[in-house]
């Protein structure tokens, strides 16, 4: 066998991601705010690029220099002070080192709102309060600072004695201190720990609930009540009030101070007005700064500069502008003929609700606007919508079909919402099962087997049936 070499010519075509390709593609995925700070960060980094100053300026014609302006004539001891502050509503009595102000002029401490602070500052505050040692103040704070959002102790106790380097029963003496803080319930290391603490500050607490937090609680969870009363010896109708005691319990006692100074934005990528009969889309662009070329540049680089490697360097950082912002007008066009369709689509939903959002997916979008589905699924990513319904990620509209039994289709979502008022308005003694679900939603017109519906009620968070089920006469005389 011989072996050779040719060389021959033929035409392939091959998909190349170019940069500015790339460029195009990482921004249409880009929220609103990551948009933002991609823009800031182009901005420091590429000189040629200059926000858009779209304010009109008043252009003034040039004053004729030959003719000199009157000046009025003003006498400070003649100007009207009097009416000036009568007009800008303030006293005109003074008193030394300024305006006087009387008691009924000063706004009220109730007006004032306070910061809000997060849990360690709180907790911090109350232990300034008792009179402890300074070896007990710093071991207690050290413990309030390794609290997790839910007021949990993160570590173990002999952990962080060893971490801090003090004995674990200073350590054991500082976690009781901090425990009988508020809210009740701070500084438990388990969920068990935490309900006894709070069961404890409660007066005529029932034994039955203790006993049921220290060795019954996966068995209430499950509304095994009958097998809790076997044990305590007890009826069925104290282990309920008990473990309706229980629940009034707060699991997180942390969470009680939300995020302290932290604040997160949602700014919406797209607004959605009613006007008349129509719902018109809108781009959030007020956000997103407007950029253009710096005109400098431009002249530098028309003009021939001397050097060669600064004229490279201009034209380079000129291109990667230009494709700049031609990204960014593509991602806004696209957007906006996507959420278009989306809206056109869904204004059921927008006229009467959830119950009528009508099930998407991301093909049938892509077809109608004529781009690729994977187009479509980055446009929107990351991207919310404010509509007259309220503030909704795009991802939201995009949900799977159940079919009825007329030939029209329900949204999964739509689902989910009728399953949500039937428990709502079920009898509490006689909860609805699974089954009898079904049935009711056949009966509305919704072929829907009995696994689904235990699918989507354990997505929207229902228990099961006997989990639900409560004796309504506890509590009644």
């Amino acid at each position: 066998m011989k072996l050779d070499h040719n060389l021959k010519l033929e035409q392939t075509q091959k998909l190349i991601i170019t940069p500015e390709l790339k460029l195009a593609i990482t921004l249409l995925q880009y929220s609103t705010l990551e948009l933002q700070d991609h823009i800031q960060e182009e901005l420091i980094n590429n000189p040629v690029l200059e926000i858009q100053d779209n304010r009109e300026e008043e252009i003034n014609e040039p004053a004729d220099m030959s003719e000199e302006p009157e000046q009025e004539k003003t006498n400070d001891d003649e100007f009207p002070w009097e009416e000036y502050f009568r007009d800008m509503d303030l006293d005109t009595s003074f008193s030394r080192g300024g305006l006087k102000i009387t008691n009924e002029e000063r706004p009220s401490v109730e007006n004032c709102s306070a910061a809000g602070g997060t849990m360690l500052e709180d907790l911090l505050s109350q232990l300034r309060m008792l009179s402890l040692s300074e070896c007990q103040y710093r071991i207690t704070a050290f413990l309030a600072g390794n609290l997790d959002h839910k007021g949990y102790l993160q570590d173990e106790v002999e952990d962080l004695a060893a971490a801090l380097g003090a004995p674990a029963k200073e350590l054991e003496e500082a976690l009781a201190i901090l425990q009988k803080l508020e809210p009740t319930g701070i500084g438990c290391r388990n969920l068990q720990e935490c309900l006894l603490l709070q069961l404890k500050r409660i007066e005529k607490v029932p034994e039955q609930a203790l006993e049921i937090v220290k060795r019954y609680l996966p068995a209430a969870a499950d509304g095994r009540f009958a097998y809790i009363s076997s044990r305590l010896g007890c009826t069925e109708e104290e282990i309920e009030e008990a473990v309706s005691l229980i629940r009034t319990l707060n699991p997180k006692p942390g969470s009680i101070f939300g995020g302290g100074d932290e604040t997160r934005y949602i700014v919406p990528d797209v607004i959605v007005e009613k006007v008349d009969d129509r719902y018109v889309v809108m781009g959030n662009d007020n956000s997103v700064p407007q950029l253009t070329i710096s005109p400098f540049y431009r002249r530098m680089l028309s003009g021939g500069a001397a050097d060669e490697k600064l004229t490279s360097f201009i034209k380079n950082k000129i291109e990667r502008a230009y494709w700049l912002i031609r990204s960014i007008e593509q991602r806004r066009l696209t957007l906006f003929r996507v959420s278009q369709q989306i809206v056109d689509i869904q204004r059921p939903f927008l006229d009467e609700g959830i119950k009528k959002l009508k099930p998407l997916t991301l093909k049938e979008v892509a077809f109608d606007v004529g781009v690729h589905e994977s187009t479509v699924s980055r446009a929107t990513a990351n991207k919310y919508i404010q509509t007259p319904r309220g503030l909704f990620p795009l991802k939201f509209f995009f949900s799977s079909s159940i079919s009825g039994s007329e030939g029209a289709d329900y949204s999964s979502r739509s689902i989910k919402k009728y399953i949500h008022e039937l428990v709502d308005a079920e009898d509490p003694g006689k909860p609805l099962s699974d089954q009898l679900l079904a049935e009711i939603l056949r009966e509305k017109g919704i072929s829907i087997s009995r696994r689904t519906v235990a699918k989507y009620r354990e997505e929207i968070s229902i228990p099961a049936s006997y989990k639900r089920r409560r004796n309504t006469t506890v509590g009644r005389k």
